[in-house]
């Protein structure tokens, strides 16, 4: 028998809108790549290493506890069947509805097929990564990655780190590092105090997020480190391993300042410039796409897609209390959109303030975080920018001054770039800022690798029964 709602991700959006949704008769499945529920940002330790307090890697933690006892409740009743460890790689219509294809199994070969009646696409986001001279040094890692290892398997990257970029993911991730031990040279943030002047009224608007920031940065003080504002990561050095990072201050054209480049020794350097949107699977269904922006959806966070919702980071990065509300008030609306009866949006009149008010909040941070203008500038012919294929700028600079290239596509085509396993979900952002092309999603009928047997396999293999 079908579900009734198959919601895809179990971050906070996934889990928030499950539970609304059960909470009012919904039979959910809910499907995961992940071994747990939780998302990047509640990602637990693994079970077997015995955390003692995983509290102390995690803010909101009150709110994920309510979080998870309300999912567990709902599993208990029979009101929602949790897939982990299910790698979602198409959702397709049908005549009989929806269809969402998975890959589950030690090494994702086994096709299964979930069908419902509605979809919610709590896919989440991804980091930014841009290039630079040095960064596919061992040692090198994304912000996001750094902090996965600390929460995910309590290990730290490395003994002394630079943490660097621009974004408010990098606060936790140098604080959290310098609490397990690591010795944190430096932060380096691109933005500037200007930066936040510019937007104060929007940023006051949401008093918490300040003390929280202030509260981070107060941590890092007291572990000693370094905060260097308006500065860049220039290269990073090193032979068979990363030995130290050149960083420089910036002008407010974001290029670097003539005598102010620094060497910093390290042998970890955890870099990343914010956070991109997955739509690959909203696009494959026809969704509407803002831009790079995400997923485009109305108040009830229903897509221009008959039956499918999308909410959290796909519609647009905000952070883990937006996609909390917008999870809330999809769960909501689908409930009462599949009973046949037209939702009142006074029901969730709250969430939807909270939406606003934090949506207002993320556009401002957008303002702030904005990775240095000129970044490209310092990415030199030889640096490699699609790891995959190997290609370096000067190929793709090459393909657009003198093969003509004038689009992330026909760049692609000339040199590889974005050809390979990733297929440019992570060097898409870098290629496009060396050729100077507008960044584009990546469109693809697969939102990840899939065997050739399994697509050869007709009919794919149902899910449990989630009823």
């Amino acid at each position: 028998m079908p579900t009734d709602l198959a919601v895809i991700g179990a971050g906070p959006a996934g889990l928030a809108a499950s539970i609304a949704a059960a909470a009012r008769g919904v039979h959910v499945t809910l499907v995961d790549a992940a071994p747990s529920a939780g998302g990047q940002f509640y990602r637990q330790p693994a079970t077997g290493l015995g955390a003692r307090r995983a509290q102390a890697l995690h803010h909101q933690w009150r709110t994920w506890t309510r979080l998870r006892e309300g999912l567990d409740r709902h599993i208990a009743a029979g009101r929602v069947t949790h897939l982990t460890d299910h790698h979602v790689w198409n959702v397709e219509r049908t005549s009989a509805g929806l269809t969402v294809h998975a890959l589950s199994g030690p090494e994702q070969e086994k096709p299964v097929a979930v069908r419902a009646d509605a979809v919610l696409l709590a896919t989440g986001g991804y980091e930014r990564v841009l290039p630079f001279p040095g960064w596919t040094l061992p040692g090198v890692l994304t912000a996001g990655g750094a902090q996965a290892m600390l929460k995910g398997t309590l290990v730290v990257p490395g003994g002394r780190a630079v943490v660097a970029g621009t974004g408010p993911l990098l606060l936790p991730v140098a604080t959290g590092l310098a609490a397990a031990g690591v010795a944190v040279a430096a932060l380096v943030e691109s933005a500037g105090p200007e930066d936040f002047a510019r937007h104060a009224g929007a940023l006051a608007a949401q008093p918490g997020k300040a003390v929280e920031g202030a509260l981070y940065t107060a941590g890092l003080l007291r572990y000693g480190v370094r905060i260097l504002p308006r500065h860049t990561v220039l290269e990073a050095h090193g032979d068979d391993r990363l030995e130290a990072v050149t960083v420089a201050a910036v002008d407010s054209d974001g290029r670097p300042r003539p005598g102010t480049a620094r060497r910093i020794p390290c042998d970890t350097l955890a870099v990343g410039h914010g956070m991109l949107p997955h739509t690959e699977l909203a696009d494959t269904l026809g969704c509407r796409i803002d831009g790079v922006a995400g997923v485009a959806v109305d108040d009830e966070q229903r897509t221009d897609v008959p039956g499918v919702w999308a909410a959290g980071e796909a519609t647009g990065i905000g952070g883990a209390a937006l996609a909390l509300a917008e999870g809330h008030i999809a769960g909501r609306s689908i409930a009462a959109r599949l009973s046949g009866t037209a939702p009142d949006p006074r029901q969730w009149e709250r969430a939807a303030r909270s939406r606003a008010a934090l949506r207002r909040f993320s556009t401002a941070l957008d303002g702030v975080y904005a990775p240095p203008a000129h970044w490209a500038d310092q990415v030199d012919d030889d640096t490699v920018v699609c790891r995959c294929e190997e290609v370096r700028a000067g190929s793709v600079r090459e393909a657009v001054g003198r093969l003509g290239a004038g689009d992330l596509r026909t760049v692609k085509l000339l040199t590889r770039a974005g050809m390979g396993w990733c297929q440019g979900r992570i060097c898409a952002p870098g290629v496009a800022g060396v050729a100077g092309c507008a960044p584009t999603a990546a469109r693809s009928p697969f939102a990840r690798p899939v065997p050739l047997d399994v697509l050869a396999r007709e009919p794919l293999q149902e899910g449990p029964d989630p009823c």
